[in-house]
């Protein structure tokens, strides 16, 4: 766990191209896939760390945990059928530094780490994310078409802060719709 006092601008700065281990794998019901991890992230070594970040608030809200968790909790989460990874796994200061050919190189790897761990969904967080690294120009929110393998696709919006589209309730009625589709949540974490 990192200490208390946050990174200063010079230690985030060497982070940039770092990568951040993938969170569960097979036997998860859900994998939720951020868009890549921040420089705070991986500082930190937990998914969506950055403060701001409603990812952890959101998992809560709409029933995926019993309790608000941490980020330096997510090891909590495969026992409950959950995990997380990125389509492009280095680090950087923000996604719009990702060219389209890298999210694209990302998708293909992402589908190929699916079909390995096969779970019921993956959660793609990040419409437009979704859209370069599938390919699929017209996708919105919800239950996509496409499978991969057994894997249903499920995109929702971006939990960032920056994402001034949804605020956290309508983040976590949407990722409520996932929920239950997946048959998961409120464990006792």
């Amino acid at each position: 766990m990192p200490p208390s006092k946050g990174p200063s601008r010079s230690e985030l700065l060497a982070l940039e191209g770092s990568t951040l281990p993938d969170l569960g794998g097979p036997g998860a019901v859900v994998v939720f896939c951020g868009i890549n991890p921040g420089l705070y992230t991986a500082w930190a070594q937990a998914h969506f760390a950055r403060p701001g970040n409603r990812f952890w608030p959101t998992l809560h809200r709409s029933g995926f945990t019993a309790r608000l968790l941490a980020p330096q909790e997510q090891h909590l989460l495969p026992r409950h059928g959950l995990g997380i990874t990125n389509v492009v796994a280095r680090a950087t200061a923000t996604a719009a530094e990702l060219s389209p050919a890298e999210l694209r190189a990302g998708g293909e790897l992402l589908r190929d780490k699916v079909r390995t761990w096969q779970p019921a969904f993956l959660a793609v967080l990040g419409v437009t994310a979704y859209r370069e690294a599938f390919g699929a120009r017209r996708a919105v929110i919800g239950l996509q078409q496409e499978v991969l393998g057994r894997t249903r696709i499920w995109v929702l919006p971006n939990p960032s802060g920056l994402n001034a589209h949804y605020g956290l309730p309508a983040l976590a009625a949407l990722f409520a719709e996932l929920r239950a589709a997946a048959g998961v949540g409120r464990p006792e974490a």
